[in-house]
């Protein structure tokens, strides 16, 4: 009898442990939020403020990046596959052409599955960063390619296939049901707030790409209201990330449709211009419709950043687009920087057609993982326009 009394204060002592110590990171992330709550929400930046932050930048030139022995963003920042020696290697390459920037994404689920541990990685990273003068841009939400994330081992990538294990940010089920949305919230101050006053972020990409139903293989699992129910989110969103008043610009991209005169644009490009400190787009077109695009937005007053761009089969190149971007001073950002796990060497119609081996023109990437450039010609003129 009194062993048995003896292993029943055992297993509860262990349960009890356990539940204190789960307890304490969900308090910490929650007292993250909580404190972020009560800092005053500041308003969106006038024409004015922003150009005042503009001007102390330097001419920022990046790229949008993810290590090439990740998949995607959960594989990027989930402990287990944390690379932090890839990421150091290749952000030293990027420095070395001349970058200070780059464009980052994160998921909700890793503040879901780890909260504490996710924002001390993501402190890691800026250390990182930081050591080779590179701001981030962080992408809190984003709606291209699977609508189903899981956290956990990610998938191999599918030979020839561009973007194979890219995820959605929140997948189709959080969006689908508002229940979780608090679970959004929370994510979205507690990211801001913990980086709010930390001179090591560049500022704060809300949502990217927020109405992509995507190509025919995703299409075909997206609900016909997304387009609808993210444009309702996003404004939250913008309300969330600006209630814990950071000092960084927040932005979302334009991406799609003719941006030529306010009367064109569809509501939610609207909405993202409205609640945007900063005007972003993407632009994988040729120089003449990147330098219409700069024209066409130049009349909100505000500074403008291309968050995407170079699709070397599209005729989006760095020698058509980079110097439009440093005549205008506009921020910019090619898709990727080492050819890896995301395989985004191949261009977007490698969903339908067979590639083997490499493509004959890579679509995206400037580097191959051991570091040599895939055209030389383009890492000097990005090294001749940032002066390096």
């Amino acid at each position: 009898m009194k062993k048995r009394l003896y292993l029943s204060f055992i297993c509860a002592a262990a349960l009890l442990l356990q539940y204190c110590n789960t307890s304490s990171t969900d308090k910490e992330a929650a007292a993250d939020a909580n404190t972020a709550s009560a800092v005053k929400e500041r308003t969106i930046w006038t024409k004015e403020e922003a150009n005042a932050w503009y001007a102390k930048q330097a001419w920022l030139v990046g790229c949008d990046f993810l290590p090439s022995t990740a998949i995607n963003q959960l594989e990027m920042w989930q402990a287990e596959t944390f690379d932090t020696t890839t990421i150091n290697r290749e952000l030293g390459w990027a420095a070395a052409t001349g970058m200070n920037t780059v464009r980052v994404y994160l998921h909700d689920l890793l503040y879901q599955q780890d909260s504490t541990g996710f924002l001390q990685r993501m402190d890691v990273f800026l250390q990182i960063a930081a050591r080779h003068g590179i701001k981030p841009l962080f992408v809190l939400f984003d709606s291209v390619w699977d609508p189903y994330p899981k956290p956990g081992k990610q998938r191999d990538p599918k030979p020839g296939v561009h973007n194979s294990g890219w995820v959605q940010n929140p997948g189709k089920e959080a969006l689908l049901d508002n229940t979780q949305y608090p679970r959004l919230e929370q994510y979205t101050k507690a990211v801001v707030a913990k980086f709010a006053n930390d001179d090591r972020v560049l500022g704060w990409d809300v949502w990217n790409e927020p109405e992509n139903m995507n190509n025919e293989h995703y299409r075909k699992m997206e609900s016909p209201d997304k387009p609808k129910i993210v444009e309702g989110l996003l404004k939250q969103v913008f309300e969330w990330a600006r209630s814990v008043n950071p000092q960084q610009p927040l932005t979302a991209g334009l991406w799609d449709g003719d941006w030529s005169s306010p009367e064109k644009l569809k509501s939610i490009e609207t909405l993202m211009i409205e609640q945007s400190d900063v005007i972003s787009f993407h632009n994988y077109e040729d120089s003449t419709s990147f330098e219409k695009d700069i024209q066409d937005l130049q009349r909100y007053g505000k500074p403008l950043l291309c968050t995407e761009y170079m699709a070397r089969g599209n005729n989006s190149t760095f020698q058509g687009s980079l110097p439009i971007a440093k005549r205008y001073n506009v921020a910019a950002y090619n898709w990727g920087l080492v050819d890896g796990k995301s395989q985004t060497k191949y261009a977007w119609d490698s969903w339908k057609k067979a590639y083997t081996g490499e493509p004959p023109v890579w679509f995206h990437d400037i580097f191959r993982k051991d570091g040599t450039p895939y055209i030389q010609a383009e890492v000097d003129l990005i090294k001749k326009l940032t002066g390096k």
